[in-house]
């Protein structure tokens, strides 16, 4: 799956056009990452627990869109975008969207 931010695939034509489709996750915090974050913001430095949980969020939601582009027929996704916001506290939607085609 071909996967771009931008609206054209350079050396490629869209052949078929299948619309918008998307992915997403709700995820929580993690006692132990939150624990760990709390001592962070005392002395400072990258939140690596939340780094990892929000990758792996985003994967996850990527995967989801290109498994409903892949249902449709699509061999490529254009205009990708990563959309979060919250949904109760301590947890985040995290949404990849974007265009199904076929080039």
């Amino acid at each position: 799956m071909i996967l771009t931010n931008v609206e054209t695939i350079p050396g490629e034509t869209i052949q078929e056009h299948y619309g918008l489709v998307q992915g997403s996750t709700i995820r929580a915090k993690h006692f132990g990452r939150d624990l760990m974050a709390g001592f962070k913001n005392i002395v400072g430095g990258e939140l690596k627990g939340y780094t990892e949980l929000l990758q792996e969020s985003r994967n996850q939601a990527l995967e989801r869109m290109c498994r409903q582009a892949e249902e449709l027929g699509a061999n490529a996704v254009i205009n990708v975008r990563i959309a979060t916001s919250s949904v109760a506290a301590g947890a985040a939607e995290i949404l990849a969207y974007g265009t199904a085609v076929r080039v």
